[in-house]
């Protein structure tokens, strides 16, 4: 079997193993029946007694370890390949599923869950969504979206699946089964993976030229990226454009029961439906931007991201329809930057080290998930509401909107 076809099939197996690694953003399905058995195994009660809120340590630290193995576990990828960096990231994340079904305290879900998973988490993404880039010079975006989305698609797919085992065999069991499930499925995968070649041409576009003009000799390591300006201009853009998005997706449903008055399982309805539309984001606009330009379509998601939160601000107590459409929005938005700029890396600094580049270009998705719901935290301390959180992040949009500006300038004078 020719390449050209065999990278379907490496695209098909990466999307799988993606699924399975998206899980780690479904932490709030295990947050509070976590809290509940830690409770029941020490005996705690009232003001000591641990929260959901209290467990949102291990999420934090989960989702700032991840850019740590998609740089390291970059550079083992664009040497000996991606088959080894996901079998790496098997162990880590479906192990530290494992582990978590043995916890009984904080420090030791922030090792297992926070550490373990978030570390697995990095080396697997970096390796399968850049290794299917590579694969396809002639549609980046499409790609992008792609690989993307099925890992944005598990927030939607594991919560029910979650919540029906944890009702039924309990938090701990379930973390074990869903840990050793998760490492079969991606060792299993993996397998399937090939690294694909430094200059890799589809037949379809041999005797073309390539539409970025970036081949693999024009490729930039990466320091070569940090010591141009147009890579600092790209990561304050992927800030501005994921830290609305992440502060949403943090708090959807509290967001949903305070200011609109849904009930829980409106809510809940409500975090499925941003989901749902944070994938879709992802495929549609990495397609779109492969017919008319990243950061035309950028500038673009920036004004409908303005759009989104200006719905939200002036949303109210059962103004449903408005708030379904400002986390609609605010979903495709924060989906479209995440499938966008896998391609948008390779196309600025070339593809064969674009496993590190991008790794290191994912830093500015980290810092803004973890700003972005600490800001609205403290925003709704202090104000009760949360308005002016929304404010803050329109503001964002706005300004990562005047950068794809100034990047234009940057990119037109070489």
């Amino acid at each position: 079997m020719t390449l050209e076809k065999k990278r379907w099939i490496i695209l098909i197996a990466s999307c799988f193993i993606n699924l399975c690694i998206g899980s780690l953003y479904t932490w709030s399905v295990f947050a509070s029946p976590m809290a509940v058995h830690i409770n029941e195994i020490h005996g705690l009660t009232g003001t000591v007694a641990v929260t959901a809120a209290n467990l949102a340590i291990v999420f934090t630290v989960a989702n700032l370890v991840g850019p740590v193995t998609m740089i390291s576990g970059g550079f083992i990828n664009d040497t000996l390949g991606p088959r080894w960096v996901i079998l790496v990231g098997a162990v880590l994340f479906g192990g530290g599923f494992i582990l978590s079904g043995f916890s009984g305290s904080i420090p030791f879900l922030v090792v297992s869950y926070g550490l373990g998973c978030g570390l697995g988490m990095g080396m697997i993404y970096g390796a399968t969504v850049n290794n299917s880039v590579k694969f396809f010079p002639d549609k980046r975006g499409l790609i992008g979206g792609i690989a993307t989305a099925t890992y944005g698609f598990s927030s939607v797919l594991i919560p029910p699946v979650a919540h029906r085992m944890i009702g039924g065999y309990g938090i701990l069991t379930t973390f074990r089964v869903l840990g050793i499930l998760f490492f079969i499925i991606i060792v299993g995968c993996a397998f399937l993976i090939e690294k694909a070649p430094a200059d890799f041409i589809p037949e379809s576009m041999k005797g073309m030229q390539v539409k970025t003009g970036v081949v693999a000799a024009d490729s930039k390591t990466w320091r070569e990226m940090m010591a141009n300006g147009r890579f600092y201009i790209m990561f304050l853009m992927l800030m501005c454009g994921a830290f609305s998005g992440l502060m949403i997706i943090s708090q959807a449903s509290p967001m949903a029961q305070k200011m609109i008055g849904m009930t829980a399982q409106e809510a809940a309805l409500a975090v499925s439906v941003l989901a749902l539309f944070n994938a879709f984001g992802r495929i549609m606009a990495g397609y779109i931007s492969d017919k008319f330009g990243r950061v035309q379509v950028i500038r673009v998601v920036f004004l409908v991201s303005v759009a989104g939160l200006a719905c939200l601000f002036v949303s109210g107590q059962g103004q449903n329809i408005l708030f379904i459409l400002g986390i609609s929005l605010a979903g495709i938005c924060f989906g479209a930057f995440m499938g966008i700029f896998p391609g948008f890396t390779a196309d600025s600094f070339g593809p064969k080290y674009n496993s590190v580049n991008y790794g290191i270009m994912f830093i500015a998705f980290a810092l803004a998930g973890t700003v972005g719901p600490l800001a609205a935290g403290k925003i709704v301390m202090r104000t009760g509401n949360y308005q002016m959180a929304f404010a803050v992040a329109g503001i964002l949009a706005v300004l990562g909107f005047i950068l794809t500006f100034i990047y234009r300038k940057m990119a037109n004078n070489g």
